[in-house]
């Protein structure tokens, strides 16, 4: 995995800027403890973050951002942690939804959402019916995510279909998953200095570029965006390939 040191990588300042960025918001509790907080502080700081990174990527014209805000083993986390964080992203849908709409952002939930509450449920799929004919941006929000439960999930619908398995093809299976109509991301930023993929996007992310920063998810700025936008740039994508898509033979 190529992390901040760009010796390995070639130069090629013609490649454009990634259409997908998705974020692995890592850091949040020890932003928090850091500065004598509870963790729930931190998640808190993380959302009113959101609206800055949404700013800061739109500028560079990316059309699809996704955010890692709740994986299917941070169930396993304290009782009250869980109870917080599901609070707390019914408080973001309720505050943020409608200053996310007038700015145009779609937002899209990946996950399941069996295991919340009614209410949250409620909220969850009314940001999805207010916003979703909106267009500047896409925002999609991965809560009770994992990727290995969405591809076991996409086993389970096209074997409950009877889809025969000749006619399966990659692209019939991304159709299954929750991804479905977003492209692969083309670059994931992860906060905080963690370096693990953290079951997060595991059949969309093939391809994907990584880039880890130290800096925690409510600190991220324009700066750090920069820094990554710039990283991506400085790679060339093969695709498993010797040459990148489009160059002479």
């Amino acid at each position: 995995m190529q992390l901040k040191d760009e010796s390995s990588t070639t130069t090629n300042a013609a490649q454009p800027v990634p259409r997908h960025v998705a974020i692995i918001m890592d850091g949040n509790g020890r932003w928090a403890t850091q500065r004598g907080l509870p963790r729930l502080e931190g998640h808190r700081a993380g959302v009113d973050n959101i609206h800055a990174v949404l700013e800061a990527l739109g500028a560079y014209g990316i059309q699809y951002v996704t955010i890692y805000a709740f994986s299917t083993e941070n169930w396993n986390r304290p009782d009250e942690e869980v109870e917080g964080l599901m609070s707390i992203l019914q408080e973001a849908i309720e505050q943020e939804t409608a200053a996310l709409h007038q700015r145009g952002v779609r937002i899209l939930h990946l996950g399941r959402t069996d295991r919340l509450s009614p209410a949250l449920q409620q909220s969850v799929a009314y940001a999805q019916n207010l916003t979703r004919q909106n267009r500047s941006i896409t925002l999609s929000v991965a809560f009770d995510y994992g990727g290995r439960a969405e591809i076991l999930e996409a086993v389970r619908r096209i074997l409950r279909e009877g889809v025969p398995s000749e006619q399966l093809t990659e692209d019939m299976f991304a159709g299954y998953l929750y991804t479905a109509g977003l492209p692969d991301p083309d670059l994931i930023i992860r906060t905080g200095g963690e370096i693990r993929v953290s079951n997060f996007l595991l059949w969309q992310s093939a391809y994907s570029e990584y880039y880890s920063t130290s800096t925690p998810w409510p600190d991220l700025g324009e700066a750090d965006i920069a820094t990554a936008i710039e990283a991506f740039r400085m790679r060339q994508r093969r695709f498993g390939s010797l040459q990148p898509p489009g160059a002479p033979i």
